[in-house]
């Protein structure tokens, strides 16, 4: 193995862009729960969270000599990708309840599957904001995700993003009067609301 778990995101994607693939392994282990966490937060099922980390850490290997570090990490790349990864599974979800509602009614019998979605979105609240959070904008969710839900700096979104750190204060200040008018009401004032998304750090709304 060329990379220890000890070595820096740099070192080991130096390692893995030459196709290393223990140091990609290394980077897999030290972030995967971080990317699961994130996805679980946001789609409410362990099952799907499971399949978006998988996408994520695939499309890393695959695309691993345009990955973009911000402060010697990885984890913004690996965050904002999950965002698109979500929003392309809820695209297929749609067309594939498109393509259901053609089908002629099934018998009157509770689905098994119906029992299971109800258990997962039982928590309103959560769902109420997963659904404000989907309705944003991609560059509104993944600002969000950089600074408000990982903590990341305004000049560390900024290299995440490729933008500049007046574009994502911005940036910030929308999306968070947005988020809250969406899960709110279109009546809803700035001010800070404490939401838990299932384990996610308290989302605040505050400009």
């Amino acid at each position: 193995m060329s990379g220890g778990s000890e070595s820096t995101d740099e070192a080991l994607w130096l390692l893995a862009v030459n196709g290393d693939g223990d140091a990609f392994g290394t980077l897999f282990d030290r972030y995967r729960d971080r990317v699961h966490g994130h996805a679980i937060g946001i789609v409410g099922s362990s099952h799907q969270a499971e399949d978006i980390t998988a996408i994520v850490f695939l499309e890393a290997w695959r695309r691993r000599d345009k990955v973009r570090m911000v402060n010697g990490s990885i984890i913004a790349w690996l965050l904002v990708t999950a965002n698109n990864t979500i929003r392309n599974h809820n695209r297929q979800r749609r067309r594939y309840r498109a393509f259901l509602d053609q089908l002629p009614p099934p018998a009157s019998v509770r689905d098994v599957a119906e029992d299971f979605v109800e258990s997962v979105e039982r928590d309103a609240e959560a769902r109420a904001l997963r659904t404000a959070f989907f309705q944003l904008k991609p560059q509104d969710r993944d600002v969000l995700t950089l600074c408000v839900i990982q903590g990341l700096s305004l000049k560390q979104a900024a290299e995440a993003l490729a933008v500049a750190e007046g574009t994502v204060k911005s940036r910030l200040h929308r999306a968070k009067t947005r988020l809250g008018r969406q899960y709110k009401g279109p009546d809803w004032q700035p001010r800070i609301i404490e939401p838990r998304l299932s384990g996610l750090p308290p989302v605040l709304l505050t400009p």
